[in-house]
């Protein structure tokens, strides 16, 4: 049986159609094993026989449609793809903290062209550090103290889709232990 993180896209805590209670009996009315959620963003743990992700992603965002009329999107990655992705250590000697997010955008498709950097506009609020071929993973260092850093969100949609989700470096962290 493998294991994987299923990251919820448009999860807001207050909506109680999306809370984590409801998220995981979705999840395991599916039939899969050890269903987990990690914090309240959209963060699902569990484990199945399955190994095709974006079948997993397709099945799960059904249920989550017909049963809770969340429409966001889920991209699925298993323990191993985020093992690798943590273990390449990407933000080296960078520290998460108030001021400067360390932050993993995931891809549900495979990048489709270069890695862009920030434009003018954002250059002093974002750092695109790398892409992550396999975890399918944009890594970004944003400065939260700059007054630009609320359009980061937009650019990343604008360049790469709205089939992304964005988590910072320690949710990554928090759900990769409880796989």
């Amino acid at each position: 049986m493998t294991r994987y993180a299923a990251f919820l896209r448009g999860i807001m805590p207050s909506n109680p159609n999306m809370r984590n209670d409801r998220l995981r009996a979705v999840v395991e009315g599916l039939g899969f094993d050890g269903v987990g959620s990690v914090l309240s963003s959209g963060n699902i743990v569990f484990g199945c026989a399955q190994t095709d992700p974006a079948e997993l992603e397709d099945k799960i965002q059904a249920a989550l449609r017909a049963e809770l009329g969340i429409g966001g999107g889920t991209i699925v990655r298993a323990r191993d793809e985020l093992r690798a992705l943590v273990d390449s250590d990407p933000f080296a000697d960078l520290t998460h903290g108030r001021g400067s997010y360390l932050t993993a955008t995931f891809l549900k498709q495979p990048m489709p062209g270069p890695l862009a950097t920030a434009p003018p506009e954002l250059a002093a609020a974002v750092r695109v550090v790398r892409y992550d071929v396999p975890a399918r993973a944009v890594l970004s260092v944003i400065d939260n103290t700059s007054a630009e850093t609320s359009k980061y969100m937009g650019w990343v949609e604008q360049v790469y889709g709205k089939d992304i989700t964005t988590r910072t470096w320690l949710t990554v962290h928090k759900v990769l232990a409880k796989l």
